[in-house]
């Protein structure tokens, strides 16, 4: 009888123990299986909710009408102002900013445009599809209007005229910043005018090696002194590095010798003697050609005022440094586009890295 109840006890353990195994312990292929079920949920969830986030930003973009862009006013300060976003209509009377436009494949947006003589552009003026606006100097306010522009861009030539074209559509007037220099403040427009039509990826893209062609040119320019100046009306004016080819003596790494750093010479620079480039004694001299930049009739050339019996005995010339900028109407009406600074450290490479 006892064993009869011992075999009982044992079978009943044995029971329980089988139970425990079945409901109690998950076996190895269990576990995983739970894990694996588990991932796939958060997995799902996931993609749920990127599809959520895309969609959510898809409708956000389509309906976007205006973006804000940092802008400068009629007193030359910068300001926020908003403007359509992806217009459809654009005037452009600034040089710099129709070549921006047109790097970033708008070419189609651009509705009016002021006179040029730059090659690259003369597409916009001899096409009977764009209403000609005047110049860069004095718009034709009547054709401004009559081209039903979404926004306008100017320059700064044409401050003076920014809040009656304000009346017209928003005004987008962008500048070249030489404390923050000629490659950066390019940079900084191109974005401000890409962020305008949703094309800010393409900016670094375009921008790509300026950086570095200017670092060839500072390392060959390393100690070297120059005269940067600019002839017209038949004199000769020295620039400083505060406005007109300050990418020399910024970027380009030359020393400016030619005028005292606080003296303004943004505009046209200030008329300098013969006498006063013999005593300075620079190496190199620059020369921009503004007569030629802007087709002055029956004007001299650069050559023809800079190679005088003084200039001819200096070591700049003797050294064959007398550099005479092969894009002047670049450099002087153009200056803060992206072809245009291509253009424009091109004649410095040609120049110095023979």
């Amino acid at each position: 009888m006892r064993n009869i109840r011992l075999l009982t006890v044992i079978a009943a353990a044995a029971m329980g123990l089988s139970a425990c195994s079945g409901t109690g312990v998950k076996t190895a292929d269990q576990t995983a299986g739970n894990a694996a079920a588990q991932e796939t949920e958060a997995k799902e969830t996931a993609d749920a909710s990127a599809d959520a986030e895309n969609e959510k930003t898809t409708e956000t973009a389509a309906d976007r009408t205006t973006v804000t862009v940092k802008t400068l006013n009629a007193n030359k300060e910068e300001i926020d102002l908003e403007v359509p976003y992806d217009p459809e209509r654009v005037a452009v009377m600034d040089m710099a900013a129709l070549d921006i436009l047109d790097q970033l494949g708008l070419e189609s947006r651009v509705v009016g445009v002021s006179d040029t003589s730059l090659d690259y552009l003369k597409k916009y003026v001899d096409n009977e599809k764009v209403a000609a606006l005047g110049t860069i100097k004095e718009a034709d306010m009547e054709a401004v209007m009559a081209s039903e522009p979404d926004v306008i861009f100017i320059g700064g030539r044409l401050a003076k005229s920014y809040d009656a074209l304000s009346e017209i559509a928003p005004v987008v007037y962008l500048s070249t910043d030489t404390e923050l220099g000629t490659v950066e403040s390019v940079r900084k427009n191109a974005g401000i005018i890409a962020s305008m039509f949703g094309l800010e990826d393409k900016v670094d893209g375009l921008m790509e090696g300026f950086d570095a062609r200017l670092a060839a040119l500072s390392e060959s320019s390393k100690g070297k002194t120059a005269i940067i100046g600019m002839c017209t009306s038949g004199g000769f004016n020295v620039l400083g590095n505060d406005g007109r080819c300050s990418l020399i003596g910024r970027e380009a790494g030359f020393e400016n010798i030619g005028v005292d750093a606080n003296i303004d010479t943004s505009t046209h620079g200030n008329e300098a003697s013969f006498e006063f480039v013999v005593e300075k004694a620079p190496d190199y001299i620059f020369v921009l050609d503004r007569d030629a930049a802007i087709g002055t009739e029956g004007a001299k050339l650069a050559k023809d005022i800079m190679e005088n019996e003084l200039v001819m005995g200096t070591d700049a010339y003797k050294n064959g440094n007398i550099v005479y900028l092969a894009h002047p109407a670049v450099w002087y009406t153009a200056e803060g586009g992206i072809r245009a600074l291509d253009l424009m450290i091109g004649d410095l490479e040609s120049a110095l890295l023979k």
